[in-house]
């Protein structure tokens, strides 16, 4: 069976392969026809090549041009999107509607609009000019940007499609795109898009490009060499690690997302007030998509108490009654049961059914796990939290009981960075004296705090921050979703210090060349032209 072709210098053409793949079908449990090529580094290197190629000439490339590019590109996804829906469904096992074609196809179109639209305004370039003394600074392209992504957004967060591609060609970078192998074909089929939008366009050749899957050692010198600019990668914390200490043996900047709990805390009001809501918003937020969200709430902090236990006994009736959802990995399920099996060994309790009921493997070689809840004291969180935050990535979480608000206190001064951290309380504010202890612990804690709703929802919001402290991504300043705050990432900072004015940058120039870019000059903000 033929090998899939790569993109590589704007053409189509057969990988140097070392090896080669076929994903899965996870609805199924079974391998699709399709093969897929492992490049060797001679695939790399010819990318990294063309990539450094294609940067010289970006740079002559109209802020317009990049913009016209972007929304092209989501014009020509709206096009494909049965297409891309039916490819997508087939490799992952997420349902095709709404998930893929009414909530992560428009989600994905938009971020690419919104690129497009910080992109020409360009007031994120953070212009500055001291007139006085001739000076004058702005943000410009990295350098090529290699993007991997996760396997559970194949649209929103894919390497040739999500945010992260969306906001390196806005800073005007090329892109090297390595595909997901739980979804190549996807990827296969949005390079064909974004290859066909840039020829439209006339971006120089390289700077789209895609290759399937490659080594390790391929991966860790992709990551650290000369030609690359930066580097975004969301995926597991072993991989991203040893991604990034390549990276920094070189002083390359890569931008990760890793694991995260989004811990949920559950104050004593709230749970007086509204039990039985928060019981179905948190069992739903934990179960749907099968748990593969990255702000999937992975721990929740239950009080002690007559109260307490039977709001997280209708969780756990909660969880066995609740659909069982496709994991997207045949490891998927190993990794649940076996993190699982080592927390009760630690000292939790398994509070669900350890197989999943019956009616809800209809296909016993589905890739699926039961829904998995599990409790621990809030003494025994703190006396072992390394173990207790081990991430399970799926239809699983972990209630931890607290007693008091001194040790939900204590709890959270153990927890890891996260993405994201919710605290629940009395709408009349009778939980206040509590919220005012605990919020500064939490806030320091996470890169985005929610009151009253669960995190699983990230709206492409230019105020959104999906990010946080370590291990939640590499870098707390800075978030994977949001224009124009996501383009900074693949952004250096340039100096021009005397330069006559037709050689600056257009943006540094005394005229400004946009009514509507901010520009800082002489102390303040402004609009207007250098006096």
């Amino acid at each position: 069976m033929k090998n899939n072709p790569i993109l590589v210098a704007g053409e189509w053409r057969a990988a140097d392969a070392v090896d080669e793949f076929r994903p899965f079908n996870p609805s199924t449990g079974e391998h699709l026809d399709a093969v897929y090529p492992v490049s060797s580094w001679q695939d790399c290197d010819a990318a990294l090549n063309a990539a450094a190629s294609a940067q010289v000439q970006l740079r002559q490339l109209s802020r317009d041009t990049l913009g016209d590019f972007l929304e092209a590109f989501a014009s020509e996804i709206e096009k494909a999107r049965a297409k891309l829906v039916e490819m997508a469904a087939l490799e992952t096992g997420l349902a095709p509607s709404p998930r893929l074609a009414d909530v992560e196809i428009p989600r994905t179109t938009m971020q690419l609009r919104q690129a497009a639209q910080a992109c020409r305004q360009a007031s994120w370039c953070q212009a500055t000019i001291d007139s006085q003394n001739n000076i004058r600074s702005v943000l410009q392209a990295i350098g090529p940007v290699a993007v991997f992504g996760p396997n559970n957004f194949p649209f929103a967060f894919g390497s040739i499609s999500g945010g992260d591609f969306a906001a390196a060609i806005a800073a005007g970078n090329p892109v090297i795109a390595k595909a997901h192998p739980s979804h190549p074909g996807t990827t296969r089929l949005l390079a064909e898009l974004a290859h066909r939008a840039s020829e439209q366009c006339g971006l120089p050749v390289g700077t789209i490009q895609m290759i399937y899957a490659m080594s390790n050692e391929s991966g860790l010198k992709l990551v650290s060499d000369a030609r690359i600019g930066a580097t975004a990668f969301t995926g597991s914390r072993a991989a991203g690690l040893a991604l990034k200490t390549a990276a920094d043996g070189t002083g390359k900047p890569i931008y990760l997302e890793l694991s995260s709990l989004n811990p949920v805390i559950l104050l004593p009001g709230a749970l007086a007030e509204r039990a039985e809501a928060i019981v179905d918003e948190f069992t739903t937020s934990c179960v749907v998509a099968a748990g593969q969200l990255c702000t999937k709430p992975g721990l929740m902090v239950v009080p002690t108490g007559f109260v307490g236990d039977k709001f997280v006994a209708q969780v756990a009736a909660k969880f066995d009654q609740a659909a069982v959802g496709t994991l997207l990995s045949p490891h998927g399920a190993e990794q649940i049961l076996q993190i699982s099996s080592d927390l009760v060994a630690a000292g939790a309790q398994l509070l669900t059914a350890s197989v999943a009921q019956p009616g809800q493997t209809e296909n016993p070689a589905r890739f699926c796990c039961a829904n998995t809840l599990l409790e621990v004291s809030a003494a025994g969180f703190i006396a072992e939290a390394d173990t207790f935050q081990r991430e399970m990535f799926g239809n699983a979480s972990l209630v931890i009981r607290s007693e008091s608000v001194e040790q939900i206190a204590a709890v959270i001064a153990k927890l890891e960075g996260n993405l994201t951290g919710c605290i629940y309380s009395h709408s009349a504010d009778e939980d206040e004296v509590d919220y005012q202890i605990i919020e500064p612990l939490l806030r320091a804690k996470v890169g985005r705090l929610l009151n009253d709703k669960m995190p699983t929802g990230v709206l492409v919001s230019s105020a959104m921050n999906h990010g946080g402290p370590y291990p939640a991504s590499g870098h707390p300043g800075f978030s994977a979703v949001g224009m124009p705050g996501a383009i900074k990432r693949f952004a250096a900072l340039k100096c021009f210090d005397n330069i006559r004015q037709s050689r600056l940058p257009d943006l540094l120039q005394d005229k400004n060349p946009g009514k509507d870019i901010w520009r800082y000059i002489d102390g303040r903000y402004t609009t207007e032209d250098v006096a």
